[in-house]
Parts: structure tokens; C-alpha cells; sequence
């Protein structure tokens, strides 16, 4: 693989540009987000602001179309975007890494047809996880040949972002060998599900996809598929998007809670002072919310440094992959724990008037402890140690499913 040649300032978009462009998008977005949470309201017209601005373009060069911005660039934005709605960002990781994908390919007619396409709105989404006996072993979804071509067979949960997007990322199995493979969103045979049943991030759109004989060409057949071995960077850049959600749910409560307090007159008989934003104890708790969201903001953005490290040189260096998820791995033990801890806090400082659902503040915390179950923490823990202690690989990819036990691998 051969990547771009890493970005001069000349030929990226200075923040200051991006902030004009994106911040007034961001605060639309945002003003739906409580009736969005109560009707559970799809945000296809807040993606389709999103599209004409080229959001989804932000790392394409200039050259193609786009933004050509740095991954810490990327990432800051995406802090913002989740502070405006936790769900976005997250239905938008795969696409991101398609993306990636693209600019450390070889140069040539396809790389760059996507790159443009991608730069006048093109979505991608993913259909990777499977339920029930996963791909532990091997996705149960199938790429199977049919005359001149291949067609695709299988369930996929977890769709995140699919029916938000054009194309889907699929995970699958040709005789034992995975791959990814990119499928029309409107193909015939594609079913899309919205029914995804979690308590929080409700409209990411993690929904079931359904693929039925779907046809498949050579070309969008796109070589290995998530879970093959070695080090990639593409676990550790996945991960920050789940990182950076937590950082905007943390700012977006932060300043909620913050406004809510500042207008509040009504206190307690045996409260320190007469109003609420004058009580040292109030006044104590907007702090900690206030340093939870420095902190999370300020890991995800020293991640996506090493990772910019990583991208411009190729990611074929496997110290530094091998740096960007262990970055990774630490920053998330990190950023759950505060922010879990940060969004539960904000209850300390009303009565019952804080819990009402005309305010929503609950779906912080839920959306927060949503996002933290990704990747669960406590493996990660446990392979961080004993990758420091005992020199054990990292993990990197890896699949969710039911395991063989020893007896049965071995029939």
C-alpha cells in the first residue's frame, strides 16, 4: 500500500474555516435533539445537512474534492458533532474508515473514483457483526459465485449507519477466506430493519440488515475483511469514534445542566446559599463536569495524534500500530470511567425537577453507558495489563459470537 503524501497547511482546511462551515450545522442539529430522543425520530434531514456540506469528505484531499484534514482535525469536529447529537458520529465511523481505506490504497482509477464520490456526499455504512453463533469462526454471511459473478447471502446486526448510507460495508465468508464487500444500500435483495432495542443512542440506526441473493461484482469486491490478523490501524481509529461520542455527550451535559442551573432560583431549606449557581456544593459539581469534558476532549485528541503519525507514514509500521491501540485501549479505560461518572453526577444538583423527561438529562447518561459497552472495558483492561507486564500481542480485531470450547475445536 502507498498512502497520500502527508498533508502540508497549504494543503488542508485551516480550523478556523472548518468552524465556520460546520459550528452553524452543529447548532441546527442540535436543536432537535431532545424531540428527536422522546419520538424517536430518525436524523435523515440532520445527515443530509451533513452530506451537503461534505462532511463526510473532511480527510479527502483537496485535490479530490475535499477537506484534506488531519486526524486530529477530524476528530475535534467529531467531538463537536456528538456534543449536538451522540448518534451521528458513531453512524458514521465505518464510513470514515472507507475512506482511510481508500487514501492508503495504490494509486489509481477506483481509489480516486471513490475519493470524488465520496466528496459529493457519498455515505457508507456497515453490516459487520453478526447474532447468534457470530463469526467467532467465520461469518455465516456468504459471498458464493453465480456465473460471472458472486451473490451474497446472510443477517447482519448491528447495522450502525446503514440506512443513513448509500453503500454497505459488509463482512463476509468466500470459503473460508473473509472479506469486505461493498453492496448498494437499494440493491435488490438488501432489507434494512430499524430495530435496534438498546436504551441509549437509540438513532444510530443499529438496526438488522438482511442480505437475500444479493448480486455482487469483481469490483466491489474490496479484499480482506475485519478480523484478519496482525495489527491494523483501523481498531484503534474505529475505537476513537466511540471515544470522541463520550467526549460530546460529556460537553453537551456539561453545558446543559450548566444553563439549568444558572437560571434556577428554587433551592433547599438547608442548602449553602440562595441560590443554586451561588452554592458552593452546586458550584463543585459544574466543575467536575466541566474537568470530565476537558479530560475526554483532550485524549481523544492526543490519540488521533499518534494515529496522524501512524496514517502519514502508510500504517504499515507495526510499532506504531501497535502505539495507536495501546493509545486507544488506555484512553478508553479512561475516558468511560469519567464520563460514566460525570453524567450521573449531574443528577446531585436538583430535585426531582432535574429527572423530568421534558428535560431528558437521563439520555446523557444512557447514551454514555450505551457507547461504553462497545468494545467492553474490562477485556481491554485485562489485555492492556498483560500486554505491559508480559509482552502479549493486543488484541486488535476480534469478533463477537459463541466460542468452541477445546473439545469441540478439536472434533
Amino acid at each position: 500500500m502507498t498512502s497520500i503524501a502527508p498533508k502540508t497547511a497549504a494543503s488542508r482546511t485551516a480550523d478556523s474555516e472548518l468552524d465556520a462551515i460546520f459550528a452553524p450545522i452543529f447548532d441546527r442539529i442540535a436543536v432537535g435533539a431532545v424531540t428527536r430522543e422522546v419520538d424517536r425520530q430518525l436524523p435523515y434531514d440532520e445527515v443530509g445537512w451533513l452530506k451537503e456540506a461534505k462532511f463526510g469528505a473532511l480527510r479527502v484531499p483537496v485535490e479530490h474534492g475535499g477537506y484534506g484534514v488531519t486526524v486530529r482535525q477530524l476528530f475535534r469536529l467529531l467531538i463537536d458533532l456528538a456534543a449536538a447529537e451522540s448518534n451521528l458520529p458513531q453512524a458514521l465511523r465505518v464510513h470514515f474508515v472507507f475512506v482511510e481505506d481508500q487514501l492508503l490504497a495504490e494509486q489509481g482509477t477506483a481509489r480516486d473514483g471513490w475519493l470524488r464520490a465520496v466528496s459529493t456526499g457519498t455515505l457508507v455504512g456497515n453490516a459487520i457483526t453478526e447474532p447468534g453463533v457470530g463469526a467467532v469462526d467465520r461469518y455465516r454471511t456468504t459471498l458464493t459465485p453465480a456465473g460471472d459473478a458472486w451473490v451474497l447471502n446472510g443477517v447482519k446486526s448491528y447495522s450502525t449507519g446503514s440506512l443513513y448510507a448509500d453503500h454497505i460495508l459488509v463482512a463476509a465468508d468466500r470459503d473460508g477466506e473473509r472479506l469486505g464487500v461493498l453492496v448498494d444500500a437499494n440493491a435488490e435483495g438488501v432489507r434494512q430493519h430499524d430495530d435496534w432495542d438498546g436504551f441509549g443512542q437509540r438513532l444510530t440506526a443499529s438496526g438488522t440488515t438482511e442480505f437475500t441473493d444479493v448480486a455482487v461484482a469483481d469490483d466491489r469486491i474490496l479484499g480482506p475483511g475485519y478480523g484478519g490478523a496482525g495489527p491494523t490501524y483501523a481498531t484503534s481509529y474505529l475505537q476513537l469514534f466511540q471515544l470522541a461520542v463520550l467526549a460530546g455527550i460529556a460537553q453537551r451535559a456539561e453545558r446543559d445542566v450548566r444553563e439549568w442551573v444558572s437560571a434556577r432560583t428554587r433551592t433547599f431549606t438547608h442548602a449553602s446559599a440562595d441560590l443554586p449557581r451561588e452554592d458552593p456544593l452546586v458550584q463543585q459539581v459544574i466543575g467536575r463536569l466541566s474537568a470530565a469534558s476537558f479530560a475526554a476532549r483532550a485524549s481523544v485528541l492526543a490519540v488521533a495524534d499518534v494515529l496522524d503519525g501512524v496514517l502519514d507514514s502508510g500504517a504499515t509500521d507495526e510499532k506504531g500500530l501497535v502505539a495507536a491501540e495501546l493509545a486507544a485501549g488506555q484512553a478508553q479505560l479512561g475516558v468511560i470511567d469519567t464520563v460514566l461518572t460525570a453524567t450521573s453526577q449531574i443528577f446531585e444538583l436538583g430535585g426531582a425537577s432535574i429527572v423530568s423527561e421534558r428535560l431528558r438529562f437521563d439520555r446523557h447518561w444512557r447514551n454514555a453507558r450505551t457507547i461504553s459497552v462497545h468494545n467492553p472495558a474490562i477485556f481491554k483492561a485485562r489485555s492492556i495489563g498483560d500486554h505491559l507486564l508480559n509482552g502479549t500481542d493486543l488484541p486488535f480485531a476480534w469478533s463477537a459470537g459463541e466460542r468452541k470450547t477445546p473439545q469441540e475445536a478439536t472434533r
